[in-house]
């Protein structure tokens, strides 16, 4: 969208104060031949905005989208809130001129901040004018601060002076929360750092962490990348399948107690394996028994609906009719166990 304005027609911005010139002009009054080089013509490529940055009257933008109901009681909202008061606006509005005649301008990206700034009493914010109307493109295109580099932010903040009150009140939380991000990675190794460097993660989850040795916090770290889930929940559940010596938590007494003796450590594997040995046997001769089972089954029914048969075996074996008649009547094993336990009872 060509955003030119004609010379012929009065210039609708010239009300607005241009607070940042993108293109150096010589001959200014503070114009120094000592000073850095500055463009001193538009630069040669594709800007999606316009160099300048101008105050525009809040008054003057009109939404492109309906904000949601109920947006300013949430959280993000008041960290906008708290963040502009305590520091002022960072990032410009993204606005658009569609129509060079009026002085109405397209906001296309900002509108939290637009309401922020009307609930502190603010009527002017700085503004980017954007080359296109694209408005979907702007905030799907932003890489969110990982929770790593946010923490290195915070501290660089309280190297250079700026007081962890401050800091908590540009961020609308507690001073015990601005201590657990500036205490994030105490206890972590390098790797588990490496690995949680562009995540999202609340501090909780390294507190976790740091009670586990360093190989265990990778590994822990892996599986919560692993499964896309980076919550305290999964890092708990982790803690608690760590063994003892991989725990920085647990006393030396602890994993004393804890630890079974080599024999029998040795007693229980080779159970399990007989165990294993037994099951593997079992599962390769299932096919056949079961065939077998089920040939025995139809004879035996056969057998038995012969009424001569039946009463000869009733005479002199009345207790392997009974049994007999248990496997006709069973439908599973199951069911032949808790009958045959019933007849016990």
């Amino acid at each position: 969208m060509n955003l030119a304005i004609n010379p012929m027609q009065p210039n609708p911005r010239s009300n607005l104060t241009e607070m940042y010139p993108g293109i150096y002009q010589p001959g200014h009054v503070d114009d120094h031949h000592d000073g850095p080089n500055l463009p001193t013509a538009p630069l040669n490529t594709l800007l999606g905005f316009e160099l300048e940055t101008y105050q525009v009257p809040l008054d003057q933008l009109l939404p492109s989208k309906k904000v949601p109901d109920g947006v300013m009681s949430t959280r993000k909202y008041k960290q906008i809130v708290s963040s502009i008061n305590e520091v002022g606006l960072i990032e410009p509005l993204s606005i658009l001129h569609p129509d060079a005649k009026k002085s109405e301008y397209l906001l296309l990206d900002g509108h939290l901040r637009v309401l922020a700034l009307k609930e502190l009493g603010l009527h002017e914010a700085p503004c980017l004018f954007a080359r296109d109307d694209e408005t979907y493109t702007y905030n799907h295109r932003v890489n969110r601060l990982s929770t790593i580099q946010e923490h290195y932010m915070i501290r660089r903040a309280i190297d250079r002076g700026v007081s962890k009150e401050r800091l908590a009140r540009a961020f609308n939380v507690n001073l015990s929360s601005i201590n657990r991000r500036i205490n994030l990675l105490e206890g972590i190794c390098p790797e588990a750092i490496t690995l949680l460097q562009d995540k999202q993660f609340t501090p909780d989850v390294t507190r976790i962490l740091r009670n586990m040795k360093a190989a265990r916090q990778v590994e822990a770290v892996e599986l919560m990348i692993a499964s896309n889930t980076i919550t305290v929940a999964h890092a708990e559940a982790l803690l608690k399948a760590t063994p003892p010596e991989q725990r920085t938590d647990v006393k030396p007494a602890e994993r004393e107690k804890k630890t079974a003796p080599i024999e029998q450590i040795e007693k229980l594997e080779k159970e399990m394996s007989q165990v294993q040995e037994k099951y593997q046997e079992a599962e390769s001769n299932y096919g056949s028994d079961l065939l077998n089972l089920v040939v025995a089954k139809g004879y035996l029914t056969k057998l038995l609906a012969n009424d001569a048969v039946k009463s000869y075996i009733g005479r002199h074996e009345p207790e392997i009719l009974t049994h007999l008649e248990l496997v006709v009547n069973t439908v599973s094993m199951e069911e032949a166990v808790q009958q045959q336990q019933e007849a016990e009872v």
